[in-house]
């Protein structure tokens, strides 16, 4: 009896030791996620490589906010780039997150059409036009990963509030496509 009260109490205590252990690395994990967090918040670069597709999605936000609207949706064009399946440590975006990315690629699409916008007859410049048939399928697409994107569904209402109907452009060449790691058409 003593033999078997002696083997419990060791397996309760190897199942505490692992509890205590486990705690203990989710409360460093949530001490690291909050001073990321923190950091982004101010405004800041992360240092290191902890967070890639955070410090990613941080720098691209900072660059279209600085107006950088090119390398910005390169830069969020990438995060939606399928990760490595050989990389167990890589983070994998949520629809919810994809659907916020296009989002973000959709704003900056139509801010570049805005500044763009009319050629010196009054027409919109093919590159405006290109932009907007962009921008529109990233706002379709975000809202397909997300039909309850509210933000998206408002901006895809300006944008057709801005662009003319039926509007068409020539094919742009993929060689001197401005986001050339983006599909056209945004899948």
């Amino acid at each position: 009896m003593k033999n078997h009260l002696t083997r419990k109490n060791q397996v309760l205590g190897f199942l505490f030791i692992v509890g205590v252990l486990g705690s203990a690395y989710e409360g460093y994990q949530l001490h690291t996620i909050s001073a990321a967090n923190g950091l982004l918040q101010a405004g800041e670069v992360l240092a290191g490589d902890p967070f890639p597709f955070h410090q990613k999605f941080a720098d691209a936000y900072q660059q279209g906010k600085t107006g950088n609207y090119k390398h910005a949706i390169q830069n969020f064009g990438q995060l939606l780039e399928a990760p490595k399946q050989q990389d167990a440590s890589v983070f994998e975006p949520s629809q919810a997150l994809k659907s916020q990315i296009h989002f973000n690629i959709g704003n900056h699409l139509f801010r570049s059409g805005l500044q763009r916008l009319v050629e010196a007859d009054g027409s919109i410049q093919e590159q405006a036009k290109f932009d907007y048939l962009q921008a529109r399928a990233a706002y379709e697409q975000s809202l397909k990963l997300d039909p309850g994107n509210q933000a998206a569904k408002f901006n895809l209402s300006l944008l057709h509030g801005v662009i003319p109907k039926h509007i068409k452009t020539v094919p742009q060449d993929p060689s001197g496509m401005e986001i050339s790691n983006l599909p056209q058409g945004l899948p």
